[in-house]
This record gives C-alpha cells, sequence and structure tokens, in this order.
C-alpha cells in the first residue's frame, strides 16, 4: 500500500449537513430544503476560534486537501496550500471545504431531485448568487458550532466569495484571504462566459437542460466551454512553453484533425471535463460570476461597499493573469485603502496565469504562510489573559 506525502492531511471522508430551513435567494425564490457537502482537515480547538473556510472556484468542490483512499493518487485541488507545515497549516487550523449550492459534486444542485416535482431540478433549479451562497456557509458555521472564521480564503470566484463574507457578515471573520479575484467581471470576461453558455446550450444533446431525461450529455458543448474556459486560465507564455507550435508529427496533415500539441492538450482537457461536470451547473457557476458586483448598490463606489468590513485582508495578484488581471486586485486594494480597511497587497511574478493560484510557487507560498502565520498568532494572544 503506497504511503501518504507526510504533510498531508491523509485520507479524508466527505460529510453531508442537510438543512430544512427553507433559503431565501437573490432572484427571488425560495430552496425550502438543501444538502451542502463538506470536507474538514485538522482540529477545532476548545475555543473554536480556529476554523478557517476555504471557498472554490468556478470547477472546484469540497475536496481541497488530502486523499479520498489509501490508493488515491490525486489528491486535492488545493492540496499545495493545506496540511501540516503548508501555508495554510492544520496543525494550528481547523479547515472547511464545501461543494457550494448548484454544484455538482454532491450539494443540492441540478442533478438533485426536486421534492416538489420528484423529477430532477435540471435548469429549474433556481440562479445563486454569491449572497446566497455566503448565506448557506454561514448555516453550515452555525451546524459546526462555528461563530466567527478564524480566516475565510479563496481564489478566483472563491476570492469573491471571501470578500462578500467581509461585507456581509464582518462580525463573523476575522482575516480574509482574496486570491486572483475582481471585484467585478468586465465585458470581455462576461463575453467569454457567454461564449461558453452558447457552446453548451446550442449542443443538440442540451434538450433545453433537459438531457438528463433524454439519457443523455451534452459532451460537445460541455468540451468546447472548457476549451475556451482553459485558454484564459493560461498565460501566453505558459502555452508557448509548454507546447510552442510542436506538431504532434513530422510535418503537416493538411486537415482539420489533431496536429498541434497544444490542440491535443485542450481537446483532452475538454473531453475529461465534459465526463466529470454537469452542464446545468456549468451554466450557473458562470452566471454566479457575471453577476458579482459588490460596488453596483453603492453607484459602483467599491470603497462605500467595502466599509462594513472590519478584518484585515491579504489581496494576492499574478503578473500573468489576464483573466482577472493585477489591475482588478489593485482595484480592491485601492478601495480597501479608501475605505481605511487593513489590506496587505502581492502581485507575484509567475508564468501560469490565473492558474498561478492553484499551484506552488516559493514567493506565493511565502506571502500566503506570512499572512497565516499572523492569523495564527493572533489566535495564540487571544488565548492570553
Amino acid at each position: 500500500m503506497p504511503e501518504l506525502p507526510s504533510d498531508s492531511v491523509g485520507v479524508v471522508t466527505p460529510q453531508t449537513a442537510h438543512f430544512d430551513d427553507p433559503l431565501d435567494l437573490a432572484c427571488g425564490k425560495t430552496l425550502p430544503a438543501y444538502d451542502l457537502v463538506y470536507e474538514t482537515y485538522g482540529t477545532l480547538n476548545a475555543e473554536r476560534s480556529n476554523a478557517v473556510l476555504i471557498c472554490h472556484a468556478l470547477s472546484g468542490h469540497h475536496h481541497a486537501a488530502g486523499f479520498h483512499s489509501q490508493d488515491d493518487r490525486k489528491p486535492g485541488w488545493w492540496d499545495a496550500h493545506i496540511g501540516p507545515g503548508k501555508s495554510i497549516d492544520t496543525r494550528h487550523f481547523f479547515v472547511v471545504s464545501l461543494n457550494n449550492l448548484g454544484g455538482c459534486h454532491g450539494s443540492t444542485g441540478p442533478i438533485s431531485d426536486n421534492p416538489e416535482t420528484g423529477r430532477q431540478w435540471g435548469p429549474e433549479f433556481p440562479m445563486m448568487t454569491v449572497t446566497d451562497w455566503v448565506h448557506s456557509q454561514t448555516r453550515l458555521a452555525d451546524r459546526l458550532g462555528i461563530e466567527r472564521f478564524a480566516a475565510v480564503i479563496g481564489g478566483s470566484l472563491g476570492g469573491m466569495q471571501a470578500m462578500q463574507w467581509a461585507l456581509m457578515y464582518p462580525e463573523r471573520v476575522a482575516n480574509v484571504a482574496v486570491i486572483a479575484a475582481t471585484p467585478k467581471l468586465s465585458a470581455q470576461n462576461i463575453a467569454f462566459n457567454e461564449v461558453a453558455r452558447q457552446a453548451i446550450r446550442s449542443d443538440p444533446d442540451f434538450h433545453d437542460g433537459w438531457y438528463a431525461e433524454h439519457h443523455k450529455v451534452p459532451k460537445r458543448g460541455l468540451k468546447l466551454a472548457r476549451m475556451v474556459g482553459h485558454i484564459t486560465y493560461l498565460s501566453e507564455d505558459a502555452m508557448g512553453s509548454k507546447f510552442g507550435r510542436d506538431l504532434r508529427s513530422d510535418d503537416f496533415n493538411f486537415g482539420y484533425d489533431v496536429e498541434f500539441q497544444v490542440e491535443s492538450y485542450l481537446r483532452y482537457q475538454g473531453d475529461t471535463f465534459s465526463t466529470s461536470f454537469d452542464a446545468n451547473t456549468y451554466l450557473l457557476m458562470t452566471k454566479v460570476l457575471d453577476y458579482f458586483d459588490p460596488a453596483a448598490p453603492h453607484g459602483g463606489d467599491l470603497a462605500r461597499a467595502l466599509a462594513p468590513a472590519e478584518c484585515p485582508f491579504l489581496v494576492v495578484s499574478f503578473t500573468t493573469d489576464w483573466r482577472f488581471p493585477p489591475s482588478r486586485s489593485r482595484d480592491i486594494v485601492d478601495a480597501l485603502i479608501r475605505a481605511g480597511k487593513r489590506v496587505s497587497f502581492a502581485n507575484i511574478d509567475s508564468p501560469h496565469g490565473h492558474d498561478a493560484f492553484l499551484m506552488p510557487d516559493p514567493r506565493y507560498q511565502a506571502v500566503f504562510a506570512a499572512f497565516m502565520s499572523r492569523v495564527a498568532a493572533d489566535l495564540s494572544l487571544e488565548g492570553r489573559p
């Protein structure tokens, strides 16, 4: 039996929390009951003060660290940063990671059954927003006996959730880390999302979102959507250094089959994703991204939107991220400063584009670890008489 890495949280088992209390949603609808699937790593202290919430990105889920079995070869999606001795050190913190509502990895979403109709929710699953997710996350915290998180952390769409936590529940979060995120999507980003959605919706196997009842999966549309999305997650330098213009064979075939290595890579990514992710969930998650704009109710003034926040922030961007470029992180930092908030900012030189927030990088890890060490030190000070 293979031995797991010494800095791993080890074998973890997902848990399910069921909620019968209806959840009123921003779209005007109500979710009568729902499940949230989550994992925890580390130990909650007696004061219940050392909990850290991990918020996932568009295609993420609850499995952020560790392995699901001793033979599992693929760790959680943020395993590089969660574990004993890592940036989010599980010797000090109790880490909670969940699959958001609308997801397709166990939490209630489009592939779940609608209790009112007895059929799958499918395209009738209500639209979600980041505020809806944060409301549901507070209920999970209540269930776990956590009144206040030592930190709420997320990258990309997860960073938007972390930011929203500080606005909606300032008394329940002591620190926030917003990584590779943006205060709102640009028109270009919304356009990319719309191309991805149209690829899915125009697939003949989509059936207006009722594909499961037809025993179909809109694989072609999902594949194209993922290919488009994946291009935006990588930088030009990363794609160039990894693939260049390398051919799979020695010469041109003068046709439309796969000839370049980058074509092969994108098709592989699309094929893999189309068999593991739900199409209606992908549509929903991209709309959550589009809707996020906490400054909108304040006349576009992000500093006014951030006024309720009480905690220190860490904001991290990456030089080659053109999906959510460093300028958007600086917008967050500038607004926090105008609002009189405490903020640390690091723009990490990385060749990996938007995906850099998922990867190990010495400078990124040093900045992240320093922030979390300060969070841990504050916990120790709180325990002193």
